[in-house]
């Protein structure tokens, strides 16, 4: 994300931001008007002050261009109003020194985050969690699964899955899907392809039938630890042209407790469905003889 962002931008911020830069500038700011004061030709005088108005136009400029783009963060009124402080304060600390939009509302413990931002952010926090000391080490994802072909394009979102893995933490992933599409070969075999995926990742995978949640429990969300929520509201396309999410600090744990409610206990659990279903459909795949009686009686065992 850093790496990015910064290169011909951050240079000219640099120039910009220069002590050398900025004693010129003063410096300039008053001998110019100082010489037109006292020079006692006209065109002289005119040049000079000519100067001083260009000098003033190229500071306003600069300093609206610095205002756009760094991000002007609040101070937060008191960090322990978050629901890990620690990790509230390093994704903070790496936002304020980020060329991006305006992230001033994170004082109040959430933000909220457009397109490209969108997958950005996503791996910013599991990278965070990699790192830090949060507790516990664990990330529990709920994923609206219309388009799982979707899903396997976010590339550096699965290597920092696999990151997060190999540094010894775990990751559920529920993957909801309407019955629907559950019941379609080609839907099938994208969502199981996924599903493989994850697995080699060591992602421990379920699956859930949205047409049976109430209304609050369909939603995208990723849980970071119990540190924060990354809550999708609008999905992004293939390119993240679009899409739109927002992260919060606090009041993660009522989203722990729902995705734990969906995830199901026991025989009910996400990954027990999962294996009935797996049980039912990959034997059938690719092999011209899909009996979708097959597959609605597994989900009507769900």
């Amino acid at each position: 994300m850093t790496e990015q962002r910064r290169d011909p931008v951050s240079r000219a911020t640099e120039v910009l931001l220069s002590p050398v830069l900025s004693s010129l500038v003063g410096l300039a700011g008053v001998v110019v008007p100082v010489a037109a004061w006292v020079s006692e030709r006209a065109e002289v005088r005119n040049a000079l002050m000519i100067a001083e108005t260009v000098i003033v136009i190229a500071l306003t400029a600069t300093l609206l261009w610095l205002r756009k783009a760094h991000i002007t963060l609040r101070r937060v009124n008191n960090l322990k109003h978050m629901d890990d402080a620690r990790y509230y304060g390093l994704i903070r600390n790496h936002l304020e020194n980020e060329l991006v939009s305006d992230y001033s509302d994170i004082a109040d413990g959430h933000m909220r985050v457009y397109a490209s931002e969108v997958p950005q952010l996503s791996v910013l926090l599991v990278d965070t969690l990699t790192t830090s000391a949060s507790a516990p080490r664990r990330i529990l994802a709920a994923d609206l699964t219309t388009n799982p072909s979707l899903l396997t394009q976010r590339h550096e979102y699965l290597a920092a899955n696999r990151r997060f893995i190999e540094g010894g933490g775990e990751i559920r992933r529920l993957f909801i899907a309407y019955r629907d599409d559950l019941v379609e070969e080609g839907y099938a075999t994208s969502l199981l392809e996924l599903i493989d995926r994850h697995r080699d990742l060591g992602v421990i995978c379920g699956i859930a039938v949205r047409d049976r949640l109430r209304a609050e429990e369909a939603v995208d969300f990723i849980v970071f630890a119990s540190a924060a929520v990354l809550v999708e509201e609008e999905q992004g396309d293939s390119a993240y042209r679009r899409g739109r999410s927002s992260v919060y600090f606090k009041g993660v744990g009522r989203w722990i407790r729902r995705f734990e409610s969906v995830w199901g206990q026991g025989s009910g659990a996400g990954p027990r469905r999962l294996e009935k279903y797996e049980a039912a459909v990959r034997p059938m795949l690719g092999t011209d003889q899909w009996v979708q009686d097959r597959v609605d009686a597994v989900l009507d065992s769900f």
